[in-house]
């Protein structure tokens, strides 16, 4: 049988019977990883690829139809953390990637354990995330008969990957796994997979994989047109309003220095999308947070009435733009991304750059002759902020706020601390309340919305900083209670590896964000949000072997924040918040920015 994919992307491979890339056995240029060193069996083939192309950690679960890559993984410099639940090993390599900028690995039998991958497959797709899943498969003369733990694991993961192939052989499977790997990085980052039928990594080979490679014509010009890119130019020099919006590809594409060169040497506010959070210094005069749904009033207002909208990697997606009428009506948008297929998608695109982000800014600043008139711009957006601050209430009559609790630990961490969270609330006020001043600082997921990313996300974070030589930063994981239940087993892999991460549970007692929605658009009706049948998270954490903390009152959370930070391993605090604290500002789903709600009486 021969090697097959599907693909998602404009940019991508057709399908084909050719050997990969890196099946050329002929001097390898000099960008290419290095060839692999010699194997025996497809299985040693497969693992001698991902050394070759620089994979230093895997996240996976043990199988059946998987144990021979596992065997060889035996002997490798690859690290294998195996993970309680084949999703937390998706997150896990997910995290990882992020943080350390490099693919992340995953590993799962066939089966059960490769559809349990699919959520967090789908989470790195949507975010745009370099992940590579190995999946074992059943015989390949099994494959159609409905064998024992047997799925179409290339036929379901089809919509949510970049690109995955069926392995067709012992002697190809190492160069299939090498592209598989190159590819999940090129261009536009996703998920890539390599299924793996067992007769594939068992049989004999002597061949070696050659030096690893995306297909031809999956990395593309990292340059904008040049005439574009002055026209561009030319309608920010104009601009009487101008504004950044900065999203993920500019820190997938470790362009943010050249992001804030950008903005800084024409003076020109910046506004970040969730996923571009840490691209541009919120500590910045220039900056104006996020913006969307939940993003600030002055980021949002700063976009409903700019004229000109310098857009750096970002798909638009509903959640920042609100209705699309409504959103920066007034401006002409210059858009910088790397796939084409982005532009003009959900909002049209004036002056459309397509290249690499960095590459792109590069040419901009360059081009830019004068900066724009733009003070009295900049005053009145400095005006908004003053206006629309973000800010919370405090009072002795009611419980602990969960804002109060996301700024201790901003206040008790350098700004290089990792953060990481779950899915609804505690989420948004970890983006609201934190300060953040770096890129690959925050790890969330954004696109699939996955409740229960934040503590695997914490594990592959942990890794990652450990194994760039940066133990000594903080790793802290945001949660909610229904967030951390669903993924709270990979606790156990955290003390299993003595992981320094700290959990810090925002426990109100509901899927808060859907209580919110009910209490604003359902009048009230809590339907199946109601979560007061939690059980007591600080001793599960100490059944794990994990420290345990309760904090219900603001003078305790100053002293468990220390203690949990200052302990060596994982440690979980269960803070008891408001119940009824809403997340402010917000703007109803499809509704206009510029009219977000400041207060609970305007929902």
């Amino acid at each position: 049988m021969s090697d097959t994919a599907a693909h998602t992307r404009e940019d991508e491979p057709e399908g084909s019977t050719e050997p990969p890339a890196g099946a050329d056995d002929g001097t390898p240029d000099a960008d290419e990883t290095p060839a692999a060193g010699p194997v025996s069996t497809g299985a040693e083939s497969v693992v001698a690829a991902l050394e070759a192309a620089g994979a230093k950690t895997a996240f996976g679960v043990q199988g059946g139809a998987i144990m021979p890559v596992y065997d060889a993984l035996y002997d490798s410099s690859i690290r294998h953390v195996t993970m309680a639940h084949e999703q937390g090993a998706a997150h896990a390599a997910d995290a990882y990637g992020v943080v350390a900028g490099e693919p992340g690995l995953c590993m799962a039998t066939s089966g059960p354990g490769a559809t349990n991958l699919v959520t967090g497959i789908a989470d790195a797709d949507m975010d745009s995330d370099a992940l590579l899943a190995l999946t074992g498969q059943v015989p390949t003369e099994f494959v159609g008969n409905d064998a024992f733990q047997e799925t179409d694991t290339v036929g379901v993961t089809r919509p949510v990957t970049k690109h995955n192939y069926f392995a067709g052989g012992a002697d190809t499977v190492g160069d299939t796994v090498g592209e598989a790997f190159e590819l999940s990085r090129a261009g536009r980052p996703g998920p890539t997979l390599v299924d793996l039928p067992k007769d594939v990594t068992q049989d004999e080979t002597d061949r070696t994989p050659g030096p690893a490679a995306p297909p031809a014509g999956t990395d593309p010009d990292p340059n904008a047109d040049p005439d574009a890119v002055e026209e561009a130019a030319r309608a920010i020099e104009s601009a009487d309003r101008p504004v950044c919006l900065f999203g993920g590809g500019v820190i997938k594409a470790d362009a943010s220095d050249e992001a804030r060169t950008f903005a800084r040497s024409y003076g020109i506010p910046v506004t970040t999308t969730m996923p571009g959070i840490g691209s541009f210094p919120e500590d910045d005069d220039l900056c104006l947070s996020w913006a969307g749904m939940h993003g600030t009033g002055y980021a949002n207002l700063a976009i409903t009435h700019t004229d000109c909208l310098i857009a750096v990697g970002t798909r638009f997606d509903d959640r920042l733009t609100g209705g699309i009428d409504t959103f920066a009506p007034e401006a002409e948008v210059i858009h910088v991304d790397i796939d084409p297929a982005e532009i003009s998608k959900n909002v049209h695109a004036d002056y459309p750059l397509i290249g690499d982000a960095g590459r792109v800014l590069d040419q901009l600043t360059a081009a830019v002759r004068e900066a724009p008139d733009a003070e009295a711009w900049r005053d009145r957006c400095a005006e908004w902020k003053e206006t629309y601050p973000l800010t919370y209430a405090t009072p002795d009559d009611e419980p602990l706020k969960p804002q109060f609790v996301v700024e201790a630990f901003d206040e008790a961490t350098d700004d290089d601390t990792i953060v990481t969270t779950g899915v609804g609330q505690h989420q948004m006020w970890a983006s609201q309340f934190w300060s953040y001043s770096e890129p690959r600082t925050w790890v969330s997921s954004h696109g699939l919305g996955t409740m229960g990313y934040g503590v695997p996300a914490a594990v592959g974070a942990r890794v990652a900083a450990d194994t760039m030589g940066e133990a000594d930063r903080d790793v802290v994981c945001f949660d909610g209670d229904g967030s951390f239940l669903m993924t709270m087993q990979e606790l156990s892999v955290a003390v299993r590896e003595e992981l320094d991460i700290t959990i810090a549970v925002l426990n109100n007692e509901y899927i808060g964000m859907v209580r919110q929605w009910q209490d604003a658009f359902y009048e009230g009706r809590h339907m199946a949000s109601d979560y007061t049948w939690m059980p007591e998270f600080d001793k599960l954490a100490e059944a794990f072997g994990a420290l345990g903390l309760r904090v219900d009152d603001y003078d305790e959370v100053a002293p468990a924040v220390e203690e949990a930070l200052d302990y060596e391993g994982p440690a979980v605090v269960d803070f008891h918040v408001d119940p009824e604290e809403n997340v402010l500002p917000m703007v109803p789903s499809g509704g206009a920015n510029g009219k977000f709600a400041a207060a609970e009486d305007q929902l």
